[in-house]
């Protein structure tokens, strides 16, 4: 699967099947998702574009996933909350500095939970881990916040 900011709008996020079909969501920063899938015989021919709402995408997420075999989990969604993955650019304003000069929980109320660096993932960063272009913030918060946090980390 590849991820592909998309500045303004949100990320995209491609992949192929086993049956060699490509498929690619947009997640908008407004919370609607676009699920696309490509013709076989040209993959850059759009053949289903579907645009849904975020109870929608949310909806769809549970039914390829159910998550009903483990009543602990959270979802966030019912809870009025969003977690959404923010990539951080080679030539972000952030990159080699630390986490706490973003001001983020401060700013926006929503709060980097992990990092995604190369294949490892970093657990509840403290306000002093340094911060890496190529780096995946997992932020959460409302869906103000998150759009918030994005923004100030989309700073180039």
């Amino acid at each position: 699967m590849s991820t592909t900011p998309l500045p303004g709008i949100g990320v995209q996020y491609e992949l192929t099947t086993r049956e060699r079909r490509r498929l690619s969501v947009v997640a908008h920063r407004d919370g609607t998702r676009s699920l696309n899938a490509y013709r076989s015989d040209d993959p850059d021919a759009c053949a289903l574009s579907l645009h849904l709402t975020g109870a929608e995408a949310a909806l769809l997420a549970d039914t390829l996933t159910p998550h009903d075999h483990n009543p602990s989990l959270l979802h966030t969604t019912d809870l009025g909350l969003v977690a959404e993955r923010v990539p951080l650019g080679a030539t972000s304003h952030w990159n080699g500095r630390v986490l706490g000069d973003t001001c983020l929980r401060t700013e926006t109320g929503a709060s980097v939970v992990a990092v995604l660096r190369r294949a490892e993932a970093i657990p509840s960063p403290s306000p002093a881990f340094r911060l890496a272009g190529g780096d995946t913030l997992i932020v959460i918060g409302t869906r103000e916040g998150v759009d918030a946090a994005a923004a100030i980390l989309e700073r180039e």
